[in-house]
């Protein structure tokens, strides 16, 4: 079996996706090291089944991080010993590459976004070229590349001639959830990182004109200081709570208290338009019904299994109207929870992994 190092430029704490492909892939009898960033508020990393570690920094965003960062794995990279370099987006894919072909080994990648489409990339026009620079560099040298999504695969196909596979970002089966909470309140619950492009600030707006409703918040991001005070001016008190950052096991606990998962995006970039983002799953996995848009990956997951409730703009009218129709027919309500029961049992990890540990193993052939 590999000694496979897995990168990310991310706190490794939250990452459950990372957290599942590292669990699968040493299961299967490999040795794993992922290796993340330490941040100063970095909690320390709970003991897992595979090797963790965190690099520091000096700077924590913008080209000088990405700069650094590179330089730094790149060197550890070079110290490790490995038989192959798994980069996720094209943040690590630089110094995977460079160091994956002095050291002759084995690169894999893995995209969970498309990353020259972010809200934060795609109009800095510099910046979106230097991106696409480094995957027109390096990808040609993977021997294999996966996405997390049907779309994103077929465009990634066609955009960078190498054929990428689909490992969606489910959940792992967990136990039947508890019968659905009490209402009023109905809990909407988000997950994740409170960025720009997320809806958060019409989910606000909306809760203004949803009285019996709150609105909980578990993450963190650039946009945290300015939603709490966008909560303050608009009066919302104890109905909106921010939660903060919290573990994949605590997260799990609190989704089945929810009403309502709220996933809702605005269109831009075409990273967003084509997202298929893991909380949809995670909502799903609790036998919770999803408020989401009706963008092309989550259009199709729906018509599977009408889970969601879709909205085809997002403004705090529509949330407030898609909020108050389940509301007013408990009856359709009913309908996407029961969709989320059956649906539960086949979008799982335990069905994923299968394909990741097979294309893995082409990697090694």
């Amino acid at each position: 079996m590999a000694r496979i190092a897995l990168t990310v430029t991310n706190d490794l704490t939250y990452d459950q996706r990372m957290q599942r492909i590292a669990g699968a892939l040493t299961r299967a009898g490999h040795s794993v090291v992922l290796i993340g960033r330490q941040l100063p508020e970095s909690a320390p990393l709970p003991a897992r089944s595979f090797e963790q570690r965190r690099l520091r920094c000096w700077f924590r965003r913008g080209p000088l991080f990405y700069m650094e960062y590179n330089v730094r794995l790149f060197i550890f990279l070079l110290r490790l010993s490995v038989d192959a370099i798994g980069a996720v987006d094209l943040d690590t894919l630089l110094a995977a590459c460079a160091a994956a072909r002095l050291r002759r080994k084995a690169l894999v990648f893995d995209a969970h976004e498309y990353f020259t489409e972010t809200p934060e990339v795609t109009d800095r026009p510099v910046v979106k070229w230097v991106w696409e620079a480094v995957a027109r560099l390096c990808l040609p040298f993977c021997r294999r590349a996966y996405t997390v999504g049907p779309a994103l695969a077929d465009i990634f196909t066609r955009k960078y001639g190498l054929p990428f596979e689909v490992v969606r970002n489910v959940p792992e089966a967990t136990p039947l959830p508890k019968a659905p909470p009490a209402v009023p309140p109905y809990v909407l619950l988000y997950q994740g990182a409170l960025n720009e492009g997320r809806g958060l600030e019409a989910m606000l707006q909306a809760l203004t004109r949803l009285d019996d409703c709150e609105l909980w918040l578990a993450g963190e991001g650039d946009l945290s200081a300015s939603l709490r005070r966008l909560a303050q001016e608009l009066h919302l008190g104890p109905r909106v709570r921010f939660l903060g950052r919290l573990t994949p096991e605590v997260l799990r606990a609190l989704t089945p208290n929810a009403w309502l998962g709220v996933n809702v995006l605005e269109k831009k970039g075409l990273s967003y338009y084509y997202s298929l983002a893991n909380k949809f799953f995670d909502y799903v996995q609790a036998g919770v019904p999803v408020l989401t848009m009706n963008f092309p990956e989550y259009r199709a997951l729906n018509a599977q299994h009408p889970v969601a409730c879709l909205l085809d703009d997002l403004s705090p009218e529509a949330v407030v109207e898609a909020v108050r129709h389940l509301q007013q027919h408990p009856e359709e309500y009913e309908a996407l929870r029961q969709a989320t029961l059956r649906a539960r049992l086949e979008w799982t990890w335990e069905r994923e992994e299968a394909r990741l540990l097979a294309l893995w193993a082409e990697a090694f052939a």
